[in-house]
């Protein structure tokens, strides 16, 4: 499911759970490469991310075995996407990719690989990491595991975040992860029953928005230019610099192992062709005109409030 815009823009703006059941039926995954279909930019840009910044997107705690947790994700992912992902035990292949992690974690190769690229990556990284990296390979989405015992996020698989740092939230508490978030008294609060919430045995899923400076899907904080925002820009040029970031988090229980799966998926678009009509416009404007000056310093919009609210209010008419 693509990012909703009406469940995620509420007007006046908070910083909220907004956790929904995820509806029966609903994709939970998304291939990163449909050969019928667009460039594959998630791909790339975890290729080039596991490449040469692994040590910041593979991360875990040198006690937790993640092995059942992706077992049960790999093996979820193939029945609902067998096009993008073949499980046989241990043996994954990513048919679209052309590449097979075997039981022994050695990658191997189709004859005629359409992504030749992705065995050297595999063969780089350690041998524990090579299934987790073939899966987050062939589906848009990050991954994190929350043990839902401790509360805590034992391992990530995360290269493409949204201005924070993946290394500094491994091993850490559901609530500590909010704890830096603007205006997050909500988030907080709501922390604990949110893990029991989303260890309870159902789907669920939430979304979340920004207008960002920088194209990218990978905004690692280390890796962000500043100043992001060009200087001097004004309603007439700021839908030139400015990109709409989503994300849709998803939640799938195991019950079993008494772990949840995190999914994060990142799109960025150009505002302008991603607000469609004048009361998405006007929507933006309500959300972003109540935000509090906190939010606005967290998101990195201070500085471009006003040539924002200005063109946000053209688009909508007024």
């Amino acid at each position: 499911m693509s990012f909703d815009f009406d469940a995620a823009v509420s007007v006046p703006f908070r910083m909220q759970p907004g956790l929904r059941r995820l509806a029966d039926g609903a994709a939970w995954l998304t291939p990163s490469v449909v050969p019928q279909r667009g460039t594959a930019r998630h791909l790339r840009e975890k290729l080039a991310v596991f490449g040469t910044f692994a040590h910041q997107a593979l991360l875990a705690d040198n006690s937790f075995d993640s092995r059942p947790a992706l077992q049960a994700l790999a093996e979820h992912a193939a029945a609902t996407h067998p096009e993008a992902l073949v499980v046989d035990g241990s043996r994954w292949r990513a048919p679209w990719l052309g590449w097979c992690i075997t039981a022994q974690a050695q990658p191997e190769a189709d004859p005629s690989p359409a992504w030749p690229e992705v065995g050297p990556l595999l063969a780089t990284l350690p041998p524990a990491w090579r299934h987790a990296v073939l899966l987050s390979l062939a589906f848009a989405e990050d991954f994190a595991i929350v043990d839902a015992a401790s509360g805590r996020i034992p391992w990530l698989a995360v290269a493409l975040p949204s201005g924070w740092a993946p290394e500094d939230k491994v091993g850490r508490h559901f609530t500590e992860v909010h704890a830096p978030v603007a205006d997050n008294r909500l988030l907080v609060n709501a922390s604990e029953h949110l893990l029991r919430l989303i260890a309870s045995g159902e789907r669920w899923e939430r979304f979340v928005w920004t207008i960002s400076a920088d194209r990218r899907l990978h905004a690692h904080p280390t890796r962000m230019a500043s100043p992001r925002w060009p200087a001097g820009l004004t309603a007439e040029t700021i839908a030139n610099q400015a990109w709409w970031r989503t994300e849709r988090q998803t939640f799938l229980p195991l019950p079993a192992l008494r772990q949840v799966v995190f999914s994060i998926t990142v799109h960025t678009t150009p505002l302008a062709q991603a607000l469609r009509t004048p009361a998405q416009a006007a929507r933006v404007h309500g959300a972003l005109s109540s935000m509090s000056d906190a939010v606005l310093a967290y998101r990195g919009l201070a500085e471009v409030r006003a040539p924002l609210l200005g063109w946000l209010a053209r688009q909508a008419g007024g």
